[in-house]
């Protein structure tokens, strides 16, 4: 039988193995549009949890970085595993973790249980980024700029159509605290069943023990690395308070206190994003990744306006903006690291990535949510805004400074 990991058929009843309904490399995809989507779930959710258990911003923000820490830590430890033991084993281990999780948000009566959820979806999703990537880019060795840009597209696809479909289902289901949880979790069985049919994509594992790998990377792409991990730095800090403090804080100030106004305020966030990563792969990657860091710096400040404005189209279409920018900057940086990346090193080199990209995520995050519990979130989000606009600037700023002094790379 073919060897292959992007078989369509399924054989008949004899004592053959199965193949997966659908083929690896879509497989692959839609698993990393529905554990992104997992990991932004909750985002909508928080006000509730806010409202019903008295939590402060902090304890709001540290849930969330909780996932965003234990996804750090999986990382650390995921690609190098996969290295050795191959990606399918650890891509099931990661869908059944994000289950447990989901199970665990089912059941919560309290917010110990918030924690134990965020800690498997972060190293559930942490892992399946990192892996898949590496699985991605061993079907289509050849094609890792292309790879790239979808996988960055499908990111926040998941994100946009998960949160709109949990807000829906928190704000019309019979239970906004189990419906939407049940719901995705029905979606990540059907993917598990399907990876337990696919084929191994990494065919020459590595004889080294496995170990907590180092953010490391390998000298001849150093630059290109440090370019493209500045993009996602900047964008991700943004991403963190998105969906942790925003939706919350967008019903506030507009006087909409409704799980849908909040999820479609992300969701619109995401959806811009994956419709900019679409059309942005017709620019050079580091050209996309550049314009992207200095329009989300202007979308911050528009995002800020349009708060104050207290109208709630006003802040939607700041929170498009903000996707359209985001896509770029993120997808950008993706697309161009994608292209340079080493056969052999791939889940090393996507663990250095997606490590400093989840730290990005959860410190703004967390001092975000400290300053808020604090002087309140009207007084800090100013501050927080131009702080994170000026890490966008000097992204952009870098960027245009290290491509004259050397040629851009194609994507």
């Amino acid at each position: 039988m073919n060897n292959s990991a992007s078989t369509l058929t399924i054989p008949p009843a004899t004592g053959r193995r199965r193949e997966p309904v659908i083929s690896s490399y879509p497989l692959l995809i839609a698993l990393l549009a529905v554990a992104l989507g997992v990991s932004g779930a909750p985002a909508p959710l928080y006000g509730i949890y806010a409202e019903e258990w008295h939590l402060a911003p902090l304890t709001t923000t540290l849930v969330f970085a909780a996932y965003a820490v234990a996804a750090l830590g999986s990382v650390l430890v995921a690609g190098k595993a996969s290295d050795r033991l191959g990606r399918k084993p650890i891509l099931i281990a990661a869908a059944l973790a994000m289950i447990v999780g989901l199970i665990v948000f089912m059941t919560a009566h309290g917010i110990a249980a918030l924690f134990v959820a965020r800690v498997l979806h972060g190293a559930a999703v942490g892992a399946t980024v990192v892996v898949g990537s590496a699985a991605l880019l061993d079907l289509r060795p050849d094609d890792g700029a292309r790879t790239g840009h979808l996988t960055g597209i499908m990111f926040n696809v998941g994100i946009a159509i998960t949160i709109l479909s949990a807000s829906l289902l928190a704000q019309f289901g019979p239970d906004p605290m189990v419906t939407p949880y049940a719901v995705i979790g029905l979606v990540v069985l059907l993917l598990l069943l399907n990876l337990l049919l696919m084929a191994e994509t990494h065919l020459a594992p590595t004889i080294e023990p496995i170990r907590i790998a180092r953010p490391s990377v390998p000298a001849e792409i150093k630059d290109d690395f440090r370019f493209a991990v500045l993009g996602v730095m900047a964008s991700w800090s943004v991403l963190g308070v998105y969906l942790s403090l925003f939706p919350s804080f967008a019903g506030l100030r507009t006087g909409i206190h409704s799980v849908v106004f909040g999820g479609v305020v992300v969701a619109a966030m995401a959806g811009a994003a994956a419709v900019s990563q679409a059309f942005g792969g017709r620019l050079v990657p580091r050209t996309a990744a550049i314009v992207g860091d200095f329009a989300t710096a202007a979308a911050l400040v528009a995002s800020l306006l349009a708060l104050d404005s207290g109208q709630a189209w006003l802040v939607a279409a700041s929170a498009v903006f903000m996707g359209l920018s985001f896509g770029l900057a993120f997808g950008g940086s993706l697309r161009h690291l994608g292209s340079v990346v080493p056969a052999g090193q791939r889940g090393e080199v996507m663990s250095a990535y997606y490590v400093l990209a989840y730290g990005a995520m959860a410190v703004p995050t967390i001092l975000a949510g400290w300053a808020a519990t604090q002087w309140g979130l009207d007084a800090i989000f100013p501050w927080f805004t131009a702080a994170v606009a000026l890490a966008c600037i000097s992204a952009g700023a870098l960027g245009l400074l290290a491509g004259r002094s050397r040629r851009p790379v194609a994507g």
